[in-house]
């Protein structure tokens, strides 16, 4: 008799690469337990995970379409109802899903308001159960704790000292919140350290390309080895050399994974799924965080202040900034082995 198979559905938020990113290792972890994981996500992420897992099942979802800037905040507020419009098609349609697939015991939704179910057990994963958002933050925490709620089970990829990701899941009051530990899609080797410098782009657009045109121009004519990953996903991977500077429009992440143990320093955003593997890569590196967004902003003041990795912004970075990272410790973390208890709530009937 054929097995009956055990379908999760994962699904990242398209925010940048991060979110698909460290939904990686759960996937593989899903696989090794026996699950049929459902990748569920759109744009950039989905094409992504596809790439990553081409012989997985996929269901696109709406798309929230946000993007950074100036005035984020009144941005996100003028939205609001076309996000809470998303929000009702994504549940609509994960729930037709569900209710046309039997063997769907379980969803993994990273920052996806509207992807949960009342029949099977339902995670969010998050690294931010405070939303920081200057004057507003208290409001924007309390409607995504409001959110969370809808939830079996609120996820943490940090340890329960909150290391990492500081105040922003600092709490204690929240029953339902599991610290799951550091998660990362790579694993430490021990090279010679041949490239000098990585720099590695994400994140949505405009801020990707400014960021890219700024550092390029910084590091042309520069005489040490310079390698820009520029997160661009697109149908084919591209390897080109202009000047001094090697450039990659993406890498999967066994071909990223060997790239960064090769780099000495690495310049990136401070967004959260980069500090987590860049963590289990014991890696020095010089952040400079998003303009306008609270949470990178806020992630690299705690690990500069930890004595951690200096940061910089756009408009204040210079090459010769990197000089500061000889005086800090440097990211470093154990990676986390998931274990097969923490699926062991998929193991609940359906309600039908």
């Amino acid at each position: 008799m054929k097995p009956i198979s055990k379908k999760i559905i994962i699904a990242p938020l398209n925010w940048g690469l991060g979110h698909a990113t460290r939904c990686v290792p759960l996937i593989n972890a899903l696989l090794e337990n026996g699950f049929q994981p459902i990748i569920a996500s759109d744009g950039q992420a989905l094409k992504f995970l596809k790439q990553e897992f081409s012989n997985l099942e996929s269901l696109e979802l709406p798309s929230y379409q946000i993007s950074y800037g100036k005035n984020l905040k009144l941005k996100l507020l003028l939205k609001f109802p076309r996000i809470y419009k998303v929000v009702q098609q994504e549940k609509k349609r994960i729930q037709n899903f569900i209710d046309k697939n039997n063997d769907v015991v379980g969803i993994i939704s990273d920052n996806r308001f509207g992807v949960f179910s009342n029949k099977v057990p339902s995670i969010y994963l998050t690294h931010q159960i405070k939303v920081f958002s200057g004057f507003s933050t208290f409001i924007t925490s309390y409607f995504h704790q409001k959110i969370i709620r809808n939830f079996d089970e609120c996820w943490v990829p940090d340890n329960i000292r909150s290391e990492f990701s500081g105040r922003l899941t600092s709490i204690n009051k929240y029953k339902n919140v599991r610290f799951i530990g550091v998660l990362s899609r790579f694993q430490k080797e021990y090279f010679k350290k041949e490239i000098d410098i990585l720099v590695l782009l994400s994140g949505p657009e405009p801020n990707r390309t400014l960021l890219e045109s700024r550092l390029i121009s910084e590091f042309r004519n520069d005489t040490r080895t310079i390698v820009f990953v520029l997160g661009k996903v697109e149908d084919e991977q591209k390897k080109w050399v202009s000047e001094n500077i090697t450039f990659y429009n993406y890498l999967l992440s066994n071909q990223l994974e060997k790239i960064l143990n090769l780099s000495k320093i690495i310049v990136c955003r401070s967004g959260y799924s980069s500090i987590m593997d860049l963590a289990v890569l014991e890696k020095k590196v010089f952040f400079i965080p998003t303009k306008n967004q609270p949470e990178q902003e806020y992630l690299a003041k705690h690990l500069e202040n930890k004595k951690i990795a200096p940061f910089s912004t756009l408009k204040g970075f210079s090459k010769e900034k990197l000089l500061e990272v000889d005086n800090y410790d440097g990211l470093k973390s154990e990676e986390t082995k998931l274990s097969k208890d923490l699926f062991s709530l998929f193991k609940r009937k359906r309600k039908l």
